[in-house]
């Protein structure tokens, strides 16, 4: 079996109008009180999503965050993974990263066509 998808974002300049958008329309609820990396969102606009929605995400961003939606796959080397995705003509983004007070470090890379995919994977 491959890897899966773990957790998807939705970032934006606005966070919370976000989500108030994705809670009205989908009936989600965001806990903002968790970390998260500042080149993903800034501290207090990111909002995870509750347990009971399927794959965990987030709502966030802030000032200065481009708009975009990105979904994660777990991986056993994120480092790894950027470094297999190169290889097959995909182009790192970001990180690889720790997640504040977590276990776990995420990156960004974009595929040949330019759609943009996160990983996850422990720190």
């Amino acid at each position: 079996m491959g890897q899966p998808v773990v957790h998807f974002e939705i970032i934006g300049a606005d966070a919370e109008r976000l989500r108030g958008f994705y809670g009205g329309l989908f009936g989600w609820g965001f806990d903002t009180t968790g970390p998260i990396a500042e080149s993903v969102s800034r501290p207090g606009e990111y909002g995870f999503t509750q347990p009971d929605t399927g794959i965990p995400g987030g709502v966030g961003g802030g000032a200065g965050h481009q708009p975009h939606v990105v979904f994660y796959v777990g991986v056993p080397d994120v480092e790894a993974a950027l470094r297999e995705a190169e290889r097959l003509g995909g182009s790192r983004t970001m990180g690889p990263e720790r997640a504040p007070g977590r276990d776990l470090v995420v990156a960004h890379l974009t595929d040949p066509e330019g759609n943009l995919i996160g990983l996850a994977g422990p720190a």
